[in-house]
């Protein structure tokens, strides 16, 4: 029988401590976001609430067309860097001869060499190719960028996934690419939330390559806009914070959703 003993009493208040510590600056966001307008108390004192802030920063800030545009780059990055990565690791995983470990290495050379090496030649490309401007080329360059990461996610998972799945279907007369959808995709499941999560939170925030690719257009994803409405609004904090709490409620709502599968798509990988 499993007994609460003072090291559970003390590993309990660690472990509510370091909660309080992450969810205070959260608390701090928040509750300067309902300030009124030149409330100049403490960020921690409870003031009267207002959410007109959201309303104007909504307006303002123009966060309802950036939402939709960070949406989409989001949704199709991820789906190709999902469906994309999966393919590629399944052979890596499953084979053993040596291009597999060729082709892997090459990979994981993606993750040591920093994107900002090829930035110009990928600006002169996208130029060539006539998508400056269009969130088109932000969800090609992601799906590049973040392959390499996910495919080692992916073949790291793989490789603990007992092969007996996918040979019992083939057996069935299963060809290799339906046994590969039907079994062995429904088993990635907890991996492709760590992979879809990650890669997520990665394409919302990035903030660089929107300003170079978006640049004088009237498309624009949340960061971008964001920095934009900081410069205008700077005097009206409370409205900025609002503004924040907007952009990044999304991506907290879809981490909590899916935060069961991104910790046993860490425990599977860490198992391999």
């Amino acid at each position: 029988m499993n007994r609460y003993t003072w090291r559970t009493a003390v590993l309990e208040a660690a472990m509510v401590a370091a909660a309080l510590v992450f969810a205070f600056p959260v608390y701090v966001l928040v509750s300067l976001s309902l300030r009124q307008p030149g409330d100049q108390s403490s960020p921690i004192a409870l003031s009267t609430p207002t959410l007109a802030n959201y309303g104007d920063a909504w307006r303002q800030a123009g966060l309802g067309s950036a939402l939709l545009t960070s949406t989409l780059i989001t949704v199709g990055s991820v789906v190709l860097v999902v469906v994309l990565s999966a393919m590629a690791a399944y052979p890596l995983a499953r084979s053993t001869r040596t291009w597999s470990k060729a082709a892997f290495g090459l990979f994981m050379l993606g993750l040591l060499l920093p994107f900002q090496l090829a930035l110009i030649p990928l600006y002169q490309s996208m130029r060539d190719l006539g998508l400056l401007g269009n969130p088109l080329a932000l969800v090609v360059f992601y799906t590049g960028l973040q392959t390499p990461f996910s495919v080692f996610l992916y073949t790291g998972f793989l490789r603990a996934l007992d092969p007996a799945y996918e040979e019992a279907a083939l057996i069935d007369g299963c060809g290799p690419l339906r046994a590969f959808f039907s079994v062995v995709l429904p088993l990635l499941r907890p991996i492709t939330g760590t992979v879809v999560i990650l890669n997520a939170i990665f394409v919302w925030n990035d903030f660089l390559t929107p300003l170079l690719y978006l640049s004088g257009t009237g498309q624009q994803t949340v960061p971008v806009a964001l920095f934009g409405f900081v410069g205008q609004y700077v005097s009206q904090w409370p409205m900025v914070f609002a503004g924040l709490v907007i952009g990044t409620a999304p991506m907290l709502l879809g981490y909590f959703a899916l935060r069961k599968r991104v910790i046993q798509g860490f425990a599977g990988g860490l198992k391999g």
